[in-house]
């Protein structure tokens, strides 16, 4: 068991108790269960909450803690706060095979697909210039930030890959956080449910729609999800795929 999961599992059992649904802890506890386990704490103890709230799954022996068909999931809880929180486990988001695909002219410039430092900064870069929020949700949108580092309240800091606004034809008005996945990461629901917690904090007079993208096989196929959160379960509201020609 490796240094970080070791510190995670004494630090939720150290709070937990039976039948609990929400085991709170803080930053320092990271320092605190070093030091009771006579090792340095982590160079990076935001990598280290940031690996288990959205890329890697808790330890077994804190799973083992749930009944069937419920998960544990890490949720900010303000400034240096967190919260495990029992929830549904949420179907796993992925594209769906075989769905028919959508050809779009293709007009990313070559300069920036040579040049992109990521697979997510790529991915964003030929989303944006092919106006593909445009056409999967019908609305006339515009790239307001990229990379937004921000705070909401009770939650504490989070990141959003890119945030949209726009209009539609009857003169709407939406945001539209974008989260995007490159590589093996896959889409998680502590990830939507906090961009729907920032639009309804930050923007409650716009209509919120959370989206995702990711590529399907290569960078020709672009895959656009609109999500929803009921019950804390991550549900598809919409899928389409684009093939860039």
């Amino acid at each position: 068991m490796s240094k970080s999961a070791k510190l995670i599992k004494k630090i939720f059992f150290k709070y937990y108790k039976e039948n609990d649904e929400i085991v709170k802890f803080e930053r320092d506890d990271f320092i605190k269960a070093s030091q009771e386990m006579n090792t340095s704490p982590p160079k990076n103890i935001g990598g280290v909450i940031y690996q288990y709230r959205y890329t890697s799954p808790l330890p077994k022996e804190i799973l083992n803690t749930c009944k069937a068909g419920e998960n544990w999931i890490i949720e900010g809880d303000g400034h240096a706060k967190y919260k495990f929180m029992k929830v549904p486990i949420s179907p796993q988001i992925m594209p769906t095979l075989d769905y028919p695909e959508i050809q779009i002219y293709d007009a990313t410039p070559g300069i920036i697909k040579k040049f992109a430092l990521s697979d997510e900064q790529a991915l964003l870069a030929i989303v944006r210039y092919n106006r593909l929020v445009d056409i999967f949700t019908g609305i006339t949108t515009y790239s307001l930030q990229n990379h937004l580092r921000t705070r909401v309240d009770k939650i504490g800091q989070i990141e959003i890959d890119e945030v949209y606004v726009g209009v539609n034809s009857e003169g709407e008005e939406y945001i539209l956080p974008i989260q995007a996945k490159g590589g093996k990461d896959r889409i998680g629901i502590v990830q939507i449910n906090q961009d729907i917690e920032f639009c309804k904090t930050r923007f409650p007079h716009l209509n919120c729609k959370a989206l995702a993208v990711q590529f399907k096989y290569n960078e020709n196929v672009v895959v656009m999800f609109e999500l929803g959160v009921v019950n804390y379960q991550l549900k598809v509201v919409k899928e389409k795929h684009y093939r860039l020609i």
